[in-house]
């Protein structure tokens, strides 16, 4: 039997059932910025629930993923502080 859990989706609790990640590949996006910057982003998801009786509107079961974000900034030196 399926292990059921209350998710938060849209302000409503639903049942939802964990789901177990058996591949993964986390790239980072990169955007070069008009100042200079080199802006770096990567999310890495922590947990993935399938929601019961949900569907979007092609049929397929809606998923909730938690997850959290690295940033990482490489900064022209014109931009960066000066150590005093």
């Amino acid at each position: 039997m399926e292990r059921r859990i209350k998710v938060n989706f849209g302000g409503q609790e639903c049942d939802g059932v964990p789901v177990e990640t058996s591949q993964a590949n986390e790239h980072w996006n990169q955007y070069l910025l008009d100042d200079g910057s080199l802006l770096k982003l990567k999310t890495v998801v922590t947990e993935v629930f399938r929601l019961l009786n949900e569907y979007d509107a092609d049929g397929n079961p809606v998923y909730v993923v938690k997850s959290g974000n690295i940033v990482a900034v490489t900064a022209p030196d014109h931009l960066k502080k000066k150590s005093s």
